[in-house]
């Protein structure tokens, strides 16, 4: 029997990218540079409307003309309908309402990739498992994960970059693999999708509490020290879900909390530097433009890591400085003054 390790096996014709916001559009802008359809969804009408008028998005990827294999849409039937894959760009607070209406229009056999990096508040759950708990096991779905070092504005300006996709199934990894994958994006495979969601979810906590350390002021060495033990947090809590501890070390992991942590254009880091200048959370999430999911993603993450009895400091205190006004400085130093450890004890 032959292997299936392209998107013709799977007959890829059609893909449906729900969120034209700046990572969605990206994406989109990828894939139908390719060549392939694609249709961008988004429920506001006017941006729908000005992305469709201007034929390009000038709120979140300007300069970046659609090529014609890319349509827009506000309507739901009219981009999911008869698409063999659903990419899901929504923020991780609304993720399972927009789920629920796009599932019943999935046709049997669909692949759905979550772009989506972030925890459901209250339930506790990854966006794959938002979604398997609203699929009815009747339709047999595809259910994964695109996740890595990945800046929306620099893919949608072509610069190298490199992610992995994950599926239980490695047939339809790589397949997706295959979809995605260009001269400038590439891309690995992995089956580890809890391993892959939860590096993707926590490193935007771990990016505020780097930031919040910038805003201090503090040194490259408080830096490294904040990004080395945080990805012990985010193995720690991985693998008490069940992931693969190798996840961590690639790009998913590592490469994704550095590059969130760091980079100038992280959402996440601009509100720990707001924070940590001694800005309030409410003014600094109204001076934001875009959604910084690490805020939401530390209340449902910490809730996590409770009901898991799982050692996460460094995201304690990043969410006693969101939730409970505690001075960025208390937080550094309380850090610092835990008990102290063999290294590797407790790292996972």
């Amino acid at each position: 029997m032959a292997t299936r390790t392209s998107t013709e096996s799977m007959k890829i014709n059609k893909i449906a990218m729900m969120g034209a916001g700046s990572w969605g559009t990206a994406l989109a802008l990828l894939l139908a540079r390719k060549g392939l359809q694609v249709t961008l969804w988004d429920r506001d009408g006017d941006h729908i409307g000005q992305l469709a008028q201007n034929r390009e998005n000038k709120r979140h990827q300007p300069s970046h003309p659609f090529p014609e294999s890319l349509e827009v849409t506000n309507s739901l039937p009219e981009a999911v309908t008869g698409a063999e894959c659903v990419v899901m760009v929504v923020p991780s607070h609304g993720y399972r309402e927009v789920y629920r209406q796009v599932y019943p229009l999935l046709k049997e056999g669909s692949v759905v990739v979550s772009a989506t990096k972030g925890i459901e508040i209250g339930s506790g759950q990854t966006m794959t498992g938002i979604m398997q708990g609203e699929s009815c096991e009747q339709k047999q779905l595809h259910l994964g994960v695109l996740s890595g070092p990945s800046f929306a504005e620099e893919v949608a300006n072509r610069q190298p970059t490199a992610v992995t996709v994950a599926f239980t199934d490695p047939l339809v990894a790589e397949s997706v693999q295959h979809l995605f994958s260009t001269e400038h994006f590439r891309v690995y495979s992995s089956t580890d999708v809890i391993g892959l969601e939860i590096s993707g979810a926590m490193k935007n906590v771990i990016a505020i509490a780097a930031g919040i350390c910038d805003g201090l002021q503090y040194g490259l060495n408080t830096r490294a020290a904040l990004i080395t033990r945080g990805l012990a947090e985010i193995s720690r809590l991985g693998v008490a879900l069940g992931a693969d501890l190798q996840t961590f070390a690639g790009l998913g992991g590592l490469g994704d909390l550095v590059l969130t942590s760091t980079g100038n254009l992280s959402r996440n880091r601009t509100i720990g530097l707001k924070l940590g200048s001694g800005m309030g959370l409410k003014q600094a999430l109204a001076e934001m433009t875009m959604v910084a999911e690490g805020v939401k993603t530390t209340q449902s993450c910490y809730k996590l890591a409770k009901e898991l009895k799982v050692a996460m400091p460094i995201l304690e205190q990043v969410y006693q400085v969101l939730y409970q006004e505690k001075r960025c400085e208390d937080a550094v130093r309380e850090l610092f003054q835990r008990d102290l450890k063999k290294e590797s004890e407790g790292v996972v």
